[in-house]
């Protein structure tokens, strides 16, 4: 089972990417702050990360560097402007998704992304 991190500050968002992913067939592992995910055994692990660009704390372009392309990330946020998408694209995320977004748009994403497809 492929393992997707959620990375997002808001409790209701990771709770329900979470639920949406178990139910797709991925082992979701959700956190709290960038902070928290850069320091556990899961980034080795992930095969594929979701990251929310605007947190407390470490943001997500932050976090998007420290990562240097070990794995794809999907950059998503609500209140991004086109200058924080083109740096997330330019440093590595995979695609940017705008919240609110569809399931099926995060699940075409998630699958495109690790099939290397983007």
């Amino acid at each position: 089972m492929q393992v997707v991190c959620v990375i997002d500050d808001e409790p209701s968002v990771r709770k329900a990417v979470a639920n949406l992913l178990r139910s797709a067939g991925y082992q979701p592992v959700c956190f709290e702050a960038g902070e928290n995910f850069l320091a556990s055994p899961w980034r080795a692990q992930a095969s594929c990360v979701l990251l929310d660009l605007q947190m407390r704390g470490l943001q997500g372009l932050e976090v998007l560097r420290a990562l240097g392309g070990e794995r794809p990330v999907i950059c998503m946020s609500a209140h991004a402007g086109e200058q924080q998408v083109a740096e997330a694209l330019s440093i590595g995320a995979a695609l940017f998704l705008a919240k609110p977004f569809t399931a099926e748009q995060l699940l075409q994403a998630i699958a495109s992304s690790l099939a290397g497809q983007l």
